[in-house]
């Protein structure tokens, strides 16, 4: 592969001068060069609240890292994925001149941080009978200013895991970066692509605490690249984007894999079961494949389905006005007590 990540960097982020702030360089002793409030938090049990996190939340990538088979200079943690989506538009796209693709429907974040950064979007829609990325047309879309690929597997809203032999030619014929958002994979029997970023260079993989931990209150993700994208990412970020709350939470997180592991299995068998109540209902035309906690269905007034079940606290996600969607609602698998009420409402207004 030839590929030249200096040729894709902005030329101010390669000059950019990072941050360096006072706890990258010193955490013990008498701490007096942060101006942090000496006497503490205003409660008993802040455990050092006072004072600044890890800036490289060493600690956590360390065992994130373990967990995924890389080294920790491949890995990220940032504020949810979405600021591994936000640092891949800082880095590399020049606003008002540099564009991405993206391929939906998919993920809507990466068009809003697309706007909020002005960069253009060129949109090459998922192959409509299955979901899948039209490889030829996304290759041919690509410009000189093309610097990012967004794909999406499993596939939100869709459900759907991308074949493995288009993913590879993507990312190896596209001319940037191709940001491989993972946030459903451990809901899939399929493998993460994390562990190959050391065969493809220009490869970046997004993974999130949010779904399979169960932590989405945490705000923690997760991004794997180059130990030289990184860096980038790294020497770009605020310096103590993670908090001591979050980390700690998700450090504690890696002491419960065997609980993640049985709840994984126990949503799968859940989303299985779903999708064969969902199949009896006369209403329901079509339920997409999904490697996700989610089922995408297409069924009978879809848009009025929503709001009725809203009504009786039933919240569920209209997918109406996403290509390819037309009468979809997405539904997350919940409890086995949750479901069954949704199928009795769907019962009732179908």
């Amino acid at each position: 592969m030839n590929f030249n990540l200096d040729q894709l960097v902005r030329p101010n982020i390669k000059s950019l001068k990072a941050y360096h702030s006072a706890r990258a360089d010193f955490s013990k002793g008498i701490l007096l060069d942060a101006n942090e409030n000496s006497l503490g938090a205003p409660f008993p049990d802040a455990d050092q609240l006072h004072r600044y996190p890890d800036p490289s939340q060493e600690k956590l990538r360390d065992l994130i890292a373990e967990w995924r088979g890389v080294r920790n200079e491949n890995v990220f943690v940032g504020v949810g994925s979405d600021e591994g989506i936000d640092l891949m538009f800082r880095i590399f796209c020049q606003p008002g001149q540099d564009r991405v693709i993206t391929t939906p429907p998919t993920y809507g974040m990466y068009g809003v941080s697309a706007s909020i950064h002005d960069v253009a979007v060129d949109q090459v829609l998922l192959d409509e009978k299955n979901f899948q990325p039209k490889v030829e047309e996304i290759l041919n879309t690509a410009t000189e200013h093309t610097k990012l690929l967004f794909l999406c597997s499993p596939n939100n809203p869709t459900g759907n895991s991308f074949e493995q032999e288009r993913l590879t030619r993507l990312i190896e014929e596209f001319p940037g970066i191709v940001v491989l958002d993972e946030a459903y994979i451990d809901f899939s029997e399929q493998e993460s692509w994390a562990a190959k970023i050391a065969e493809f260079p220009n490869l970046v993989v997004l993974q999130t605490m949010s779904k399979s931990f169960g932590l989405a209150g945490i705000r923690l993700g997760i991004t794997y690249a180059s130990e030289d994208i990184i860096n980038y990412m790294m020497k770009v970020k605020p310096p103590y984007n993670i908090n001591k709350l979050t980390a700690r939470k998700a450090i504690e997180a890696f002491e419960k894999l065997d609980t993640i592991r049985f709840n994984l299995n126990a949503i799968r068998k859940e989303r299985k079961q779903l999708r064969e109540k969902l199949k009896m209902l006369d209403a329901v035309e079509e339920i997409m494949e999904s490697d996700a906690n989610f089922l995408l269905v297409r069924i009978a007034d879809a848009q009025q389905l929503y709001q009725s079940l809203a009504e009786r606290g039933i919240i569920v996600r209209y997918r109406g006005d996403e290509p390819h969607c037309s009468r979809c609602l997405r539904i997350t698998v919940g409890t086995s007590d949750e479901n069954k009420r949704l199928i009795s409402a769907l019962k009732e207004l179908t």
